[in-house]
């Protein structure tokens, strides 16, 4: 059976990268990279994403950050967020990783540990705004920033960055979120010099939302053309990945295609349109390694589908797909087994 691959576009990423920059301009764009570059392979989207002049990497966790840290080598910057434990910190430390900090207890596990190694953490300490993902309580934060400043007069951490997650629910608690962000940057600025790297927005509310802008603008899908869910099109942007399988039978008048559930394709998307020579078709079926498509004029073993792409032989996107299960499309990516092989196109 001829494995099904998911074809990634090199191209596409690097004209996405220039359209994001254009759009949040003067903001830096920090490319997130959490999953496995959301499923396209971490190692091709930080050496595509170099050569197109991207200087900032957002990892999520410490060992991501250590993998970017191989691939890129010194000159980038890199923000791991998660709480890590302090082997990690330490190694961290020892490649010049930026820091998120979200609780007091963390923020003194760091200082800790470049006390001891002789260090200087670069910290961006993280104001809880209302999602409550993480992040230093507003009544907590002068005495988070004291003790930072502390740190920072001893030399084992630089005060680097304020951040914060904000829910992108609604325009009104994304206002909110953004008066309780720009008071913590205003206390940290009253005890000593002001972080040079502030930062509230992801994705969707750095497109949108100009005025909730930072120094630095996290994103990640729509570098990769991944819309959000119940959200427009995006101009300018492509998806960069088309997931491909072969026609492998004709069976009962339809097509039968080498890909199924095995694969990471859920069967509650049976029902979805997919892209064929002929255009548009329903995927009506999905088995354990294989699946059906409605039949179209003149199909032969070998035809290839579209599951899911830039609609260019009539399929819709992956966040089209994610909408119908009440998901985000980043997770149809990222459940793609490891069956599916990667394609890596110019």
């Amino acid at each position: 059976m001829t494995r099904p691959e998911l074809r990634i576009s090199s191209d596409a990423f690097r004209a996405n990268i220039a359209a994001v920059r254009d759009r949040i301009a003067p903001s830096t764009l920090m490319l997130v990279l959490k999953d496995d570059a959301y499923g396209h392979g971490l190692r091709w989207a930080v050496e595509t994403a170099v050569q197109a002049g991207v200087a900032w990497f957002g990892s999520y966790d410490i060992r991501s950050g250590l993998q970017v840290r191989r691939i890129a080598g010194g000159e980038v910057r890199i923000f791991a967020w998660a709480t890590s434990s302090d082997d990690e910190i330490d190694e961290a430390l020892a490649r010049d990783i930026d820091l998120g900090v979200g609780t007091i207890e963390y923020l003194r596990r760091v200082i800790a540990r470049a006390a001891v190694l002789g260090a200087r953490a670069r910290v961006h300490l993280k104001i809880d705004t209302g999602l409550h993902r993480n992040g230093v309580l507003p009544e907590d934060w002068p005495a988070a920033v004291a003790e930072a400043r502390a740190a920072e007069q001893r030399g084992h951490i630089e005060l680097d960055g304020i951040w914060s997650h904000i829910a992108e629910a609604s325009d009104a608690e994304d206002d909110e979120a953004q008066v309780a962000f720009l008071d913590a940057v205003r206390v940290a600025g009253e005890s000593g010099a002001a972080p040079a790297f502030v930062h509230l927005t992801a994705s969707a509310a750095s497109w949108w939302r100009p005025e909730l802008r930072g120094t630095v603008s996290r994103i990640g899908a729509f570098c990769y053309g991944i819309r959000s869910a119940d959200g427009p099109e995006l101009d300018g942007i492509r998806p960069v990945a088309s997931l491909s399988a072969l026609v492998e039978d004709i069976v009962d008048g339809d097509a039968v295609i080498s890909i199924g559930s095995f694969d990471g394709l859920p069967s509650t998307l049976s029902g979805m349109p997919v892209g064929t020579p002929a255009g548009s078709r329903t995927l009506s079926t999905i088995g354990h390694t294989t699946s059906v498509v409605e039949a179209w004029p003149g199909m032969a073993v070998g035809d290839e589908v579209i599951l899911f792409g830039a609609g260019d032989s009539g399929e819709v996107g992956a966040t089209t797909l994610a909408e119908r299960i009440g998901t985000v499309g980043e997770e149809i990516l990222t459940r793609l087994s490891p069956r599916v092989r990667r394609i890596v196109l110019a």
